[in-house]
């Protein structure tokens, strides 16, 4: 099972993400998100001992500009939430990132543009609303396709995540679900949240 937690904050969240052993760490560059990290804050990642932990950009149609002024050296990962192409994610890919493509999903024929870009490393079945809270459609889990390579996102929790993973999801990425009040991860419900993932490992 692999987890992504998204909308973190460098300086108060990233240890105890490490800590956690938590596999992906998202930090949202998104001017319109309450989870949008200020550039001058990106500096406070490289004093981290990352371990087995990866660091993702979360971002909607980067520039090279951008990319190589603030996430290079900083970042394995570039989440790609916009209209980027099959061959923008080659590009990007070139600058050395590793990919995870966002599939926002309101019906069954939405899943099946995954095969549009088989060179990310990531698929990222997402709802519709970026950040919403938006449940994802449950009728449509089952549809999703199984393996490391294919996460989910909208509304996983602590009290769904057993059902979810009986459906044949493995990696679940989480935000809303994680905070005490809009953009604030509470660390007690991360930890409960990994507790319980723990239990299903076992």
């Amino acid at each position: 099972m692999k987890i992504k937690i998204c909308g973190l904050n460098p300086a108060r969240d990233t240890q105890l993400c490490i800590d956690q052993k938590i596999d992906f760490l998202g930090f949202v560059f998104y001017e319109k998100s309450p989870r949008n990290i200020d550039l001058s804050d990106i500096k406070v990642l490289s004093k981290y001992n990352k371990k087995d932990s990866s660091f993702v950009a979360v971002t909607v149609n980067p520039s090279d500009d951008f990319i190589k002024k603030n996430l290079l050296d900083n970042f394995e990962y570039i989440q790609l939430h916009g209209s980027e192409t099959k061959e923008r994610i080659t590009e990007i890919k070139k600058l050395g990132f590793k990919i995870i493509k966002a599939i926002k999903v309101k019906e069954e024929k939405d899943i099946n543009k995954y095969k549009d870009f088989n060179n990310a490393d990531v698929i990222l079945f997402d709802t519709p609303g970026m950040e919403k809270s938006i449940e994802f459609p449950k009728e449509l889990i089952n549809k999703i396709p199984k393996g490391e390579k294919y996460a989910l996102a909208g509304s996983i929790s602590e009290d769904n995540v057993e059902n979810i993973n009986k459906l044949g999801v493995n990696f679940f990425d989480l935000s809303s679900s994680l905070e005490g009040r809009l953009g604030y991860k509470d660390h007690h419900k991360i930890k409960n949240f990994i507790n319980k993932i723990n239990e299903l490992k076992n």
